[in-house]
């Protein structure tokens, strides 16, 4: 895949003038070939070289400019920022190949001179991108090969260099949970979802189910129910239908010999931000098994203090989902065959609680099951991560694990403004989070 290389390093540089307002901000990130990945490289100013690196990078979004860069390089670290082959282009995505840019990055930061140790940071889909990294490094190509696997990968993974650590910074728990989250299951009819009537009975933009158009919806525990098992039923049978096409393909009678588009309308858009996502607890925040952590777990507070408790997001309702679900642009998954069921697919009867999270190799929750190295994760108190992150927390087969919550931080790690109840409550959010991520690290590597 052909990139400019010039203008990639135009950005680089008004990033670096930009600078991150701390005394060792990287001011010359140095732009790394990593055919067909590329990758940014922030050392921290200063004269004193670092001894741990990071690799940062996500499925497809492009993370040369991600916040980690400057904010980690900016306390010590030297940061390699990384856009995989597939940047932007998540109809063409090959799941385990993923893994081979995130190899070249870790091989990068080892021949650095003075690096020591090497820590992944995964952030939303990069959570899902390193643990499965990082268990293929510790369990072979087994692990990914497993029967119960919809996708399963090649040889070609074989020996990669395993790393120190993990920080996962409100790591989703793997993209095909987010897609069964996503599906409307009111659309009645696969063939044609765009003109298909909704189902009454699980329309959740249906005021009788429960829906505001103005501000929080209410739905009652019968209609969630049917709700989350509807959407494991239209998904399910999506999977069915893209496996039996690929069969076909690989038996030469399907109209294409390689692969072919597959469209999911009203499936939700990441794309397009929160207002994409089908999720249930956009609508109705007060879902505790989605926005709430089960038992007490520590907060980082705005002035820096910890405190322990049921963790609830913060997240405000977004009712405009009922008009972005329904658009091509903001409500519809462009896929391929091959990359639905290598990326997007998983096998569930419910999409609360009814997940089989080891169906699909691209899963924190199953990968993180096979990962030895110390984990840290951290969720944001505004977003809906919640439960996911403590629910990724407890599958972690790590000794070595903590988990902590950041108040009142977006998925991206800014203070959530209208979360407020006073100006400046979560003003500190960002600092929070890479304070307390730099200082985990340093009490290990």
């Amino acid at each position: 895949m052909k990139r400019n290389i010039r203008g990639v390093a135009a950005l680089l540089l008004a990033l670096a003038c930009a600078g991150s307002g701390r005394a060792q901000a990287q001011s010359h990130p140095e732009f790394v070939p990593l055919s067909p990945a590329v990758g940014a490289f922030y050392k921290p100013d200063g004269g004193t070289p670092a001894h741990v690196g990071v690799v940062v990078m996500h499925r497809t979004a492009n993370y040369l400019t991600h916040p980690a860069c400057t904010q980690l390089s900016a306390r010590g670290f030297a940061v390699l920022c990384m856009s995989s082959r597939f940047v932007n282009n998540e109809s063409q995505v090959v799941w385990p190949l993923i893994a081979l840019d995130v190899k070249a990055g870790v091989e990068f930061l080892r021949r650095q001179p003075g690096i020591a140790k090497v820590v992944l940071f995964g952030h939303s889909g990069g959570g899902p991108t390193m643990s499965f990294y990082q268990a293929v490094a510790e369990k072979g190509v087994a692990y990914c090969q497993e029967p119960a696997r919809i996708d399963k990968c090649g040889n070609e993974l074989t020996g990669l260099p395993p790393v120190d650590g993990i920080v996962f910074a409100d790591a989703h728990p793997g993209q095909p949970v987010m897609v069964v989250r996503g599906l409307n299951p009111a659309v009645a009819d696969e063939s044609d979802p765009p003109t298909a009537p909704n189902r009454q009975e699980l329309d959740a933009f249906d005021v009788r189910n429960g829906f505001n158009p103005n501000g929080d919806s209410h739905y009652t525990d019968e209609f969630r129910a049917r709700f989350f098992a509807g959407q494991s039923a239209r998904l399910n049978r999506i999977i069915d239908g893209a496996i039996k096409h690929r069969a076909e393909i690989k038996a030469g009678s399907y109209g294409y010999a390689d692969n072919d588009i597959l469209l999911i309308p009203r499936g939700g858009n990441p794309g397009a931000g929160p207002a994409g996502l089908m999720y249930l607890n956009v609508l109705d925040p007060s879902i505790g098994s989605m926005n709430s952590t089960t038992r007490p777990q520590k907060l980082l507070n705005n002035d820096g203090s910890i405190t322990t408790g049921i963790v609830r997001s913060v997240v405000r309702a977004d009712p405009s989902l009922k008009q972005s679900n329904n658009g091509f642009d903001t409500g519809t998954k462009v896929l391929t065959i091959s990359s639905f069921l290598s990326a997007n697919a998983v096998r569930s009867s419910n999409a609360d609680d009814g997940i089989e999270h080891c169906s699909a190799n691209n899963s924190t929750v199953c990968a993180v099951q096979s990962i030895s190295v110390p984990v840290m994760f951290a969720g944001m108190g505004a977003f809906l991560f919640i439960r996911d992150t403590e629910l990724i927390f407890d599958a972690a087969a790590s000794k070595d694990k903590s988990i902590i919550y950041i108040a009142g931080a977006n998925h991206g790690f800014t203070p959530c403004t209208p979360c407020e109840t006073t100006p400046g409550q979560y003003g500190n959010s960002m600092r929070n989070l890479f304070d307390y991520a730099a200082a985990w690290m340093r009490q290990r590597f």
